[in-house]
């Protein structure tokens, strides 16, 4: 549920600056997520959700001018969110990528503390291991993962955490783009 939450706002966001007032905004945000929620058994891979979104988002917003009697054409202002530069959701993609490389080990337990939240023990019951082999395993994926982000990305951190980042060329094999 977390993660619809962040892609509404990220989706709410985009869509605001395209139409006249909030409450349009919002019900076009709720027309996405419910066609994104319908189809995403469509998607093929998790780096392209993002993409995906903001196609449904730009052809909501187009059926949404086209619906309006006193428009004969969408407007020249709508421009195609692809073409808009999203540093956070581009690093999250290359994340996610990253994450895949980690080994099987230390991304499983990984995945069940970072991206699901769980707590050390919990990890260290699901995992079937102690918990100080948790915390090691966890420890230990989060400096691989370190490691292989840092080898991939130059990261710029301002006061409320990631602000950009800029691929280094030639030097990750993985594609976030």
């Amino acid at each position: 549920m977390e993660i619809w939450q962040e892609y509404r706002t990220l989706l709410h966001a985009n869509i605001a600056k395209r139409v006249p007032d909030r409450d349009t905004a919002e019900d076009i945000v709720q027309d996405v997520l419910l066609k994104a929620y319908a189809g995403l058994h469509t998607v093929k891979t998790r780096g392209s959700i993002t993409p995906w979104l903001y196609r449904i988002a730009a052809n909501a917003i187009a059926d949404y001018y086209r619906s309006r009697k006193q428009f004969d054409e969408v407007p020249e202002n709508l421009t195609a969110p692809e073409a808009e530069r999203d540093p956070i959701a581009e690093l999250a993609c290359c994340l996610q990528l990253l994450i895949d490389e980690v080994p099987e080990k230390y991304r499983s337990a990984l995945m069940l503390s970072e991206i699901q939240g769980l707590k050390q023990q919990q990890v260290a019951d699901k995992l079937g291991l102690s918990l100080s082999g948790a915390k090691s395993r966890v420890q230990r994926g989060r400096e691989k993962l370190r490691e292989r982000l840092h080898l991939c990305c130059e990261i710029e951190v301002g006061k409320h955490g990631v602000v950009d980042y800029r691929p280094r060329p030639k030097k990750c094999d993985s594609s976030c783009s």
